[in-house]
């Protein structure tokens, strides 16, 4: 903990205001004290307060972000405090007085919602939603909270974008009721590393359309937002995902995500005692220190497998060459971009959030809930640590 106290200042602002003009200022009272709140717990996070020399700092004050908050008190102002300079394992700031994941409840209960209104769910979701909602909801409730956050997240999903040095690619897949049948319904998300070292969500989308075609119209997107300077792009070997790529970003080296090779390659073993020395052979190729010794070890992880396992031997021949691209990047940034495994953090949650819903009335549902809980983390990305350090000269 730090020495640092509360501003005078501030407390006396509050109690001036509520001296001054009774309960109608207890909103703006409460702004005052929870700012104030915020920065005295950013200090302690930090280990030292402003300007405050100290061998047990942990980073920097990167100034505020500003942030409005509906509550009972009305709409709230906030300036929450930002960090900088963390160390690589520190957790990203964020002050424990405003609550997280305010948007990505809000649509997970109007998921819920339209589920009900629709004659989707069942009594017992009906009472979770009243629940949920604390009143008894109709159709055209439904369709106005849906609206004012549609126009949120449509915001957020058309901005412009700009320069980033590499793309992340990622799908999963949840359940749609479409056409009086369940079916599964592809959600596209892209992560970007920006010239300033931070990762950001750049977009998310959901749709029951051809996988070649959602990918390329996904990625014509982002391209029309201005996304430009990509180096390298990640993603493990989605369906119709090579096929869009080099449609759309056709010089742009495709790194194959090593993770996910692992994991196809036990489907070529033939016998499971197998199994582990397969991956151990396939793991010293993906660790070698270079491009040669990498593609030397692939070679000989061929031949060793050309007679005992045929179908495996060409299978690595054809597929693991796709997990190497990532050595012709700068040392320090290929550990990181070798895997597509930093989404991992975006697919937990969303899959958090929907294993709750289980099934969502159309796709707009589904994409509104992946879509506030991707923007959430995304903030938290992009007002925390650096994740690579673009310092490479």
């Amino acid at each position: 903990m730090t020495n640092r106290t509360p501003d005078p200042t501030a407390i006396s602002m509050a109690l001036e205001l509520l001296t001054s003009n009774g309960m109608e200022a207890v909103g703006e009272a409460v702004q005052i004290l929870i700012n104030e709140a915020m920065q005295l717990e950013r200090s302690d996070f930090l280990a030292a307060g402003p300007h405050e020399r100290s061998d047990a700092r942990r980073g920097y004050a990167n100034g505020f972000r500003d942030k409005r908050l509906k509550s009972k008190l009305g709409e709230l102002e906030f300036r929450v405090p930002r960090v900088r300079g963390l160390q690589d394992g520190d957790e990203g700031f964020y002050p424990s007085a405003l609550e997280r994941g305010v948007r990505s409840e809000k649509a997970l209960k109007l998921a819920i919602a339209e589920m009900y209104v629709q004659g989707v769910s069942t009594r017992k979701v009906a009472a979770i939603t009243k629940e949920l909602c604390g009143l008894d909801i109709t159709s055209s409730q439904v369709s106005r909270a849906a609206k004012l956050l549609d126009e949120e997240i449509d915001a957020w999903r058309i901005r412009p974008i700009g320069e980033h040095r590499y793309l992340i690619l990622d799908a999963r897949y949840e359940k749609v009721r479409h056409g009086g049948s369940v079916v599964d319904c592809a959600v596209l998300m892209a992560v970007g590393v920006g010239v300033d070292g931070k990762r950001r969500v750049l977009g998310v989308s959901a749709a029951l359309s051809e996988a070649e075609v959602h990918w390329r119209e996904f990625l014509e997107d982002l391209s029309r937002r201005g996304l430009h300077g990509v180096q390298a792009i990640t993603s493990d070997a989605h369906t119709g995902l090579r096929a869009a790529l080099r449609s759309v970003f056709p010089s742009v080296p495709w790194q194959r995500c090593q993770f996910h090779l692992q994991q196809n390659a036990q489907a070529y073993v033939p016998q499971i005692g197998m199994r582990k020395e397969v991956a151990g052979d396939i793991r010293s190729v993906f660790a070698a220190p270079n491009r040669s010794e990498a593609d030397r070890l692939l070679g000989k992880l061929v031949e060793k497998y050309r007679t005992k396992a045929p179908r495996l031997a060409t299978w690595a021949e054809e597929n693991v060459p796709e997990g190497l691209t990532a050595f012709a990047l700068p040392a320090a940034h290929q550990r990181r971009l070798r895997t597509s495994n930093s989404l991992e953090r975006l697919s937990r949650e969303v899959k958090r959030r929907t294993r709750v819903a289980t099934l969502f009335p159309n796709t707009e549902s589904l994409l509104r809930l992946a879509a506030s809980v991707v923007m959430e983390i995304s903030e938290d990305w992009e007002t925390g640590r650096i994740y690579l350090s673009m310092d490479t000269e």
